[in-house]
């Protein structure tokens, strides 16, 4: 179980962007978060990817509390957690080919004699041919660069992942090939998923369950009952 409670984060202590949120993730469920920019969501994302430290509250993993965040974070829980971030461009070293940055977290945990067997398992997979994994993050589109991203938080076989508005810069068809990619991935894995967006359609027919904002942290009308959505076809067909 991921379990976030009572997170309270930001960048300034005098006025943190998430107050009070809570939300849990069992594994194997997909939970999307939904709010509007500037809410906090990515904030929190964060934090549940052990990325930001929070001013307050906890974070359970397996319901053990995460002590440590950032390199301090233990090994094991940082490869338990698969990020993939809104913007490839910014998570991407322009100097790796592709096939390089894929295999950057395998590098980085002293697991070098797998990268051949997980580029080529992974490539297919998330919709790369051997054409563009040659190619540095200029010479692709944002949409082939989030499928080589997407690949790279999949590498080392995380038991959790978290979208932060991973579509929001994609068409409709590649949405729908990288939706498909981590479904396929939780069904043979049991991953759970943090879906975070403001895509409500897509949210819905992506996760098992949808969360507003509101329903998660402290706004100016204060905390809402929980809310869940209903599970609807997994993968969001392309538009016509």
């Amino acid at each position: 179980m991921l379990e976030l409670h009572d997170i309270t984060a930001g960048y300034d202590r005098k006025a943190p962007v998430v107050r009070d949120a809570s939300l849990t993730v069992a594994p194997g469920e997909a939970v999307g978060l939904l709010g509007p920019s500037g809410c906090g969501k990515s904030t929190l994302a964060r934090v549940a990817a052990l990325l930001h430290r929070p001013e307050s509250g906890t974070l359970l993993l397996d319901g053990e509390p995460v002590r440590h965040w950032r390199h301090r974070a233990p090994r094991d829980l940082r490869t338990a957690i698969g990020v993939v971030f809104q913007q490839p461009r910014l998570s991407a070293d322009p100097r790796l080919r592709l096939t390089d940055l894929i295999a950057e977290p395998l590098r980085a945990t002293g697991r070098r004699d797998e990268v051949p067997d997980r580029i080529t398992e992974l490539a297919p997979a998330v919709g790369l041919t051997p054409d563009l994994l040659d190619r540095r993050p200029h010479e692709v589109s944002d949409g082939q660069l989030q499928r080589a991203c997407l690949a790279r938080a999949l590498v080392l076989r995380p038991r959790w992942l978290i979208c932060d508005e991973m579509t929001a810069m994609l068409d409709a068809s590649t949405t729908a090939a990288l939706v498909a990619a981590v479904e396929d991935y939780r069904a043979a894995t049991g991953a759970g998923l943090l879906a975070v967006g403001h895509d409500q359609t897509l949210l819905r027919r992506w996760c098992d369950r949808l969360l507003h904002w509101d329903e998660v942290a402290v706004t100016g009308m204060g905390k809402l009952p929980r809310a869940s959505g209903l599970r609807e076809p997994s993968v969001v067909p392309p538009a016509t």
